[in-house]
């Protein structure tokens, strides 16, 4: 394959978790996310960089499954055919990169042998949680490793807008509201108007459907899968319940059993539309089931397909968090003391927390009778009730900030911009 490095926006943040791992023939590297996020380009990253090293090109084995002349390879024994066709003859380690793995049946064995053979360093691509559950799961226990990518997060959108010519605002919050609501496809940024960004983001969510969705799930009733799509997308960042979603749909005409609102939240999971976050209470120490709450993989994924295109900043200001600590390496829950919560507690290390709230403001004119700022106070009483000495965050958008309690408040968009650690 052609390397084209200056048409590359390195995503660094990716690149720093594989790099230790390009040589490693022992293990499998597995980079999983939602379609278009940029695992194709995250490979041909990789590629360079070995071919930068010294890594004979002929060396470097790429097949894209979703492409010509790839596309209909469907099978182990059609792989492996191409494999060995394109490695004949070749000495030393071979790179062996496959995009789309999910498109071959029973391709778990097969990679396997290659990975036995001790000579192969393998990297696969998979565009949903399908190609984890199976097989690869069973057989290749500790022989593979998953890197989960996502979207552009605040700083990259940044970057990728400098690396394609666009202009940035300078001030730093208009342009944190503008990725708010354009999202963080990397295709998406090289357009001009929102309106086709929006027009590519609908093109996305079709794909996922088609090829992640209707391929691998035998969903009957189409029009009522749709309607559970729509329900999560519109109501991300809320507690959601089975029993609500089945409540909505019956007041709407549509009886649906609980077991079938289950197996459709996880499909959505598994194509990486949804992530569910679990909630944690911090007193008994176990998860509470039944109030989780969904986050878009990307929020993009809610302004195209709302003509409403107002921000709750509630619901929006969670859901880029979240997926910003996701990104970071975070593991995230939602914290229940007592009947105060936290926003997100996170963990990198089993001895490494922190915990988070979010909040558009706390410096408005929302004052008790007793001249408290009621904002401020709901804020800062869930962090101030945690008796640990973890770090405590409150992010806002507020330019002035506020000191109080050991609490860090921090102004969003600069952490993101910055990409910095917690």
């Amino acid at each position: 394959m052609v390397i084209t490095m200056d048409k590359l926006y390195f995503r660094e943040k990716y690149l720093s978790k594989l790099r230790g791992f390009y040589d490693d023939a022992d293990v499998i590297k597995v980079i999983t996310g939602v379609r278009r996020c940029g695992k194709s380009s995250l490979m041909e990253m990789i590629c360079s960089e070995l071919i930068a090293d010294g890594i004979d090109p002929k060396n470097i084995i790429y097949i894209h499954l979703d492409k010509r002349p790839y596309k209909t390879v469907k099978t182990s024994e059609e792989l492996e055919a191409i494999i060995d066709s394109k490695t004949q003859g070749i000495i030393g380690t071979k790179y062996l990169f496959i995009d789309e793995i999910q498109n071959v049946k029973g391709f778990e064995e097969s990679i396997n042998a290659y990975r036995e053979e001790g000579d192969y360093s393998i990297f696969l691509t998979g565009s949903n949680s399908y190609l984890l559950s199976g097989e690869l799961t069973t057989k290749l226990t500790g022989r593979y490793i998953e890197f989960e990518m996502k979207t552009l997060t605040f700083d990259e959108y940044i970057g990728m807008k400098k690396f394609l010519g666009k202009n940035v605002d300078t001030d730093l919050e208009k342009e944190f509201i503008n990725f708010i609501a354009e999202g963080g496809f990397p295709l998406a940024v090289k357009y001009d108007t929102f309106e086709e960004k929006m027009t590519y983001v609908d093109s996305v969510i079709n794909e996922i459907f088609d090829k992640d969705i209707k391929k691998n799930n035998k969903i009957r009733k189409k029009g009522l899968f749709k309607k559970v799509q729509t329900y999560i997308i519109n109501n991300f960042g809320s507690t959601t319940s089975v029993n609500s979603i089945c409540n909505y749909l019956e007041k709407n005409g549509e009886k649906v059993s609980k077991v079938t609102i289950y197996n459709y939240l996880e499909i959505l999971e598994n194509a990486k539309i949804i992530s569910k976050c679990e909630r944690f209470d911090m007193k008994s120490k176990r998860s509470l089931n039944g109030e989780e709450k969904y986050y878009l993989s990307d929020l993009s994924f809610y302004f195209s397909r709302n003509t409403d295109g107002r921000i709750n900043y509630g619901p929006v200001l969670e859901n880029i968090t979240y997926n910003y600590v996701r990104s970071k390496g975070y593991k995230a829950s939602i914290g229940r003391i007592g009947k105060l919560e936290v926003d997100f507690i996170l963990r990198k290390r089993a001895d490494d927390y922190a915990y988070i709230q979010v909040a558009r403001t706390i410096n408005n004119d929302n004052y008790d009778e007793n001249g408290k700022n009621i904002t401020e106070e709901r804020e800062y009483r869930p962090l101030e009730s945690i008796a640990d000495g973890y770090p405590k965050y409150l992010l806002t958008m507020d330019k002035l900030l506020q000191k109080r309690s050991g609490v860090k408040h921090l102004n969003i968009a600069e952490l993101m911009a910055g990409d910095m650690d917690l």
